[in-house]
């Protein structure tokens, strides 16, 4: 108990009284030979111990740059102060033997936590190690934030672990593997260009595995077996690991019944494969849109029924000293069966009233087959000098069929279809990349860097309806089904070339020139074809059915930026001046424009103390729509959904102001986030839509009017007294955007909020319990919808082998009309028995133990709200063995 322990506290400083911030201090019980407590000094030197009365401790302090220091304390019933001078001269090697003792410590740029410090015994994998380390979270998609940022690479033993992507590491890496976990600040993996660029928002995360991991197979083969109400239940998931530090090999599988997903449709779409966005401070965006077809994707992996197979491996090997090779290939097949109930508000422009209603039943069976490949190579014959290339594709064959059940109610009355759909895609992509770094000198370093995307989309589309809602130009009328059927292929071609170069005008400035340019082609083709009741096809030959379109884009710019260390400051102002010329063709006619256009930016970072920021950036950005936007023929994007683009369309013009507060305390874990980004868009691309009912015709047009948005994002979190850890969060976003509907200028706001808090403990041999609540607050002008989530956690680890892990989340789902109100929950629980140094692994799991049916979800569009209940999977048990290699 708290009570029962005495309080050691003082200051550390240098011989010449200065405080020393970061100092590791270490309290060892030198009769159990155990840390009982351990302490980082804050900017004033101060630190606080938490012992045991009437013991003898042995007090170890190291910092670095100075020589480590020990000495005996003995304990009575009061409370101790005491200041310590350390003194200079320490050898290194000394200092790293004590900090690899300390559950937290920070070198540089690093920071390294000793993951046994925090383990109670229940973790299984890496994602539990990281929820309990103070300062790192873990979202619901697996992806890890550290100081409020996205760690954009993991690595395991300083190798990519499948890069582009952290969840397959966060839901595989055997928790009992890890010996440290290294966050990586500040992160560039050119070592040439550090301190160069401006790195403060990219973070990287390194796991150092156990010595007995090293050079041998580990992982685990587990197999489980289960029942559920009406069905069989089962999960095979072998995984293998090899480290050395020649080379490393992976493997992971997973097939399973029960809803695990290794790798979901919205992981692969947004899977960058360590791609970067290399024209990023180039001032321009034009990005390949991805021309699916809305294959539906699920509620946090929920879903009525769910069937994965799943294999992917992943190696690194060091042919030569300065000669690396790394990749990795994944495979995915998925089935899936969704059913959802949903209403449909559009809006009435310029009020709250609503203009028609859509309820829609549905259900859906998806069949998903997806590939990722990856090869990279990296050439460093010496520190002047890194060539790298990588070679990235990806491959993927979707299909999905709905049944659909639609009722529109509008002023006309109400009107009731049965609707089958079929979409299939099978989209293929690949990227190349290829880089050259080249320090010439201490003052002058070159960068040469180009990348090269080839795409293929061939999304079709088939909608069978009683009704169709619109005029095309030789659609046979009077049938009695509506066969609609479209075929799409978009091809692609872009490639990004840029050359950096970097003057060091003094130790703490440079300038940067940069000479970049990127080239797109694209096709576009659509045709449509009607099915008559007699089976006989029916071509849509009219022009206004079918698109043959070629796009042509280039930006050449040349940028100036300098970066300057000042005291406390970093400064960047820079500027880019650009040359556009773009070309589309189609109906016989070419539509060019060219034009040039200067763009500033600046980036100012404020660095109050090691473990504190303030940083400023101003971007102005200009934003260009790919080649589905300009296809003036009619697009079928869904049956009550018409498209035509425009070929005269401009671009816009962002200007965002994001401003971001930091501060990290090791003294007592406290961890402080801000962030607030205002962004306002010039001559957005925005919608001219024609609404006749629940039925919309929309073509694109350059505003006039001003879109803003207004996001702001923070957190406040700090542990006490060792065992004990709380934190508080928000995030808030309000947006405001002009559109036309029915010739009317439709202005839509929306203002959304989530506001979380929750406490926890961090005992070794006690129940560990974490407890929170998060309210959502969704306001979307014509209502607002209302969830109230408290959830809980309780593991424990017991009697030298069980281990017991049970969470519960209670959902209150409302909204301000009344006319929505629904609670859910959902209970899991799983009891695990191992023996101690055994290597097999006994668990009996329930999922979704109170049968929970169904969940819901809201959403809001620039024209519509929609609210949506997913049907879930039922309970179902399962008992696995694992045996761990």
């Amino acid at each position: 108990m708290v009570s029962q322990n005495i309080r050691f506290d003082g200051t550390v400083t240098d011989n010449t009284n200065k405080p020393l911030e970061m100092a590791n201090v270490m309290a060892v019980n030198t009769e159990t030979k155990t840390m009982d407590s351990y302490a980082i000094t804050n900017d004033k030197g101060k630190f606080v111990l938490n012992l045991k009365p009437n013991s003898n401790y042995s007090i170890k302090l190291s910092f670095l740059g100075m020589r480590n220091k020990e000495f005996t304390l003995v304990t009575t019933a009061q409370n101790i102060t005491q200041s310590i001078v350390m003194d200079s001269g320490g050898i290194e090697l000394e200092g790293i033997e004590i900090v690899r003792e300390m559950p937290v410590s920070i070198k540089g740029d690093t920071i390294v936590y000793n993951a046994d410090s925090f383990k109670s015994g229940t973790e299984r994998k890496l994602e539990d190690v990281l929820k309990k380390l103070p300062g790192v979270e873990v979202n619901s998609d697996g992806e890890i934030e550290v100081e409020g940022k996205k760690v954009s690479k993991l690595m395991v033993e300083g190798k990519d672990f499948f890069d582009g992507d952290t969840k397959l590491g966060v839901k595989n890496i055997p928790a009992d593997a890890i010996d440290k976990v290294q966050v990586l600040r500040n992160f560039n993996e050119i070592g040439a260009l550090k301190g160069l660029e401006n790195n403060e928002e990219n973070v990287a995360m390194n796991i150092k595995l156990k010595e007995g991991k090293k050079n041998f197979w580990f992982g685990d083969v587990n197999a489980g077996i289960g029942v559920a109400e009406l069905d069989s239940r089962y999960v095979v998931n072998p995984k293998l690991f090899y480290y050395n530090p020649k080379y490393s090999v992976n493997f992971i599988s997973n097939f399973n019944n029960i809803g695990e997903l290794p790798l979901t449709i919205q992981d692969y779409f947004k899977f960058t494969g360590g791609f970067r966005n290399m024209m990023k401070k180039g001032g321009s965006s034009f990005n390949v849109s991805s021309n699916d077809l809305g294959i539906s994707l699920m509620k946090n992996n929920k879903a009525k029924e769910i069937d994965t197979k799943f294999g992917a491996t992943n190696f690194a090997y060091n042919v030569t000293k300065s000669w690396s090779l790394s990749g990795f290939a994944i495979l995915s097949e998925s089935k899936t069966e969704l059913e959802t109930i949903s209403q449909t508000k559009v809006l009435d422009p310029n009020s709250t009233e609503v203009f028609s209603t859509e309820n829609r039943s549905e259900n859906t069976d998806q069949k998903s087959h997806l590939g990722l490949f990856k090869l990279s190579s990296s050439y460093k014959p010496n520190s002047q000098f890194q060539f790298d290339y990588d070679f990235l594709s990806k491959l993927s064959k979707q299909d999905e069929y709905s049944t659909i059940v639609s009722q529109s109610i509008d002023e006309s009355g109400t009107q009731s279809q049965d609707i089958n759909t079929n979409k299939i895609q099978n989209p293929t992509a690949y990227n190349q990349n290829l880089s050259l770094y080249y320090t010439q000198s201490e003052k002058n370093i070159f960068a040469l860097e180009m990348q090269h995307l080839y795409q293929e989309e061939d999304p079709f589309y088939n909608a069978i309806s009683q009704y169709q809602p619109f005029v095309l130009p030789g659609y046979v009328e009077g049938q009695n089904s509506n066969d609609i059927n479209q075929n799409r292929f978009v091809k692609t071609n872009k490639v990004d070339t840029k050359l950096d170069y970097y003057y060091m005008v003094t130790p703490k400035s440079n300038l940067n020139f940069t000479f970049g340019n990127t080239y797109s082609y694209q096709n576009f083709n659509s045709s449509m074809f009607q099915i008559l009741d007699n089976g006989d096809t029916n071509k849509l030959l009219d022009a206004a059915d079918n698109n043959s379109v070629t796009y042509r884009f280039t930006d050449a710019f040349v940028g100036l930026h300098y970066k300057i260390l000042a005291g406390k400051f970093t400064i960047t102002p820079g500027v880019s001046f650009h040359y556009y010329d773009m070309t589309n063709a189609q109906l016989g006619v070419s539509n060019t424009n060219s034009f040039t256009k200067v763009l500033p930016d600046f980036y100012t970072l404020y660095q109050i103390k090691k473990s504190e920021t303030l940083t400023y950036n101003m971007t102005f950005t200009n934003d260009f729509t790919d080649i589905n936007k300009l296809a003036e023929g009619y697009v079928l994007n869904n049956y009550n959904s018409l498209f035509s683009g425009n070929s005269n369309l401009s671009n816009a013009t962002s200007q965002v102001h994001s401003l971001r507060y930091f501060k990290y305390n090791m003294f007592n874990f406290e961890n402080i986030f801000a962030n607030v980004t205002y962004t306002r868009v010039m001559d957005a691309i925005k919608s001219n839509v024609i609404f006749d009912g629940i039925n919309q015709t929309a073509t694109p047009y350059n505003s006039t009017d001003l879109d803003q948005s207004i996001s702001g994002n923070g957190s406040y979190g700090r542990s006490f007294l060792k065992n004990y850890k709380a934190s508080a969060s928000l995030s808030l976003n309000w947006s405001k955007y002009h559109n036309i509907q029915n010739s009317e200028l439709a202005v839509s706001e929306s203002f959304t909020q989530s506001y979380t808090v929750k406490a926890s403990t961090n005992y070794k041999k006690l129940p560990n319990l974490e407890i929170g609540y998060n309210k959502m607050i969704n306001d979307f002008g014509s209502d607002t919808f209302y969830t109230d989530k408290p959830f809980a956690k309780l593991d424990y680890y017991f009697l030298n082998g069980f281990s017991f892990v049970t969470e519960y989340e209670y959902y209150h789902y409302y909204n301000h009309s009344e006319s929505v109100n629904n609670e859910y929950d959902f209970l899991n629980a799983s009891l695990i028995y191992q023996k101690k140094d055994s290597k097999w692994e006994y668990k009996i799991s329930g999922t979704n133990i109170l049968n929970t049916v169904s969940l819901n979800d809201d959403s809001f569009s620039q024209f519509s709200t929609k609210v949506s209940r997913y049907t879930v999977q039922p309970r179902y048990i399962i008992f696995s063995l694992k045996y761990n290699i």
